[in-house]
């Protein structure tokens, strides 16, 4: 009897990460804030100059402040 309920709470437990992930990308359709757009095209912008640490950091404030 201990043997079937063991086996059925490891079921459980891996069925739970599965059901996780699932959720997780139904809930990536939500809509791009004004900023998020503005963060992406940022870090995509800093990302080909190749900027690493503070000239980064100094670049994206900049880039975030413009209007």
């Amino acid at each position: 009897m201990s043997y079937r309920i063991a086996v059925a709470l490891t079921l459980c437990a891996l069925a739970v990460p599965a059901l996780a992930e699932e959720q997780k990308d139904a809930g990536s359709e939500k809509p791009v804030t004004a900023q998020q757009q503005k963060m992406k095209e940022c870090n995509a912008e800093a990302k080909t100059k190749s900027l690493k640490g503070d000239e980064r950091k100094k670049f994206m404030s900049s880039c975030l402040s413009k209007s």
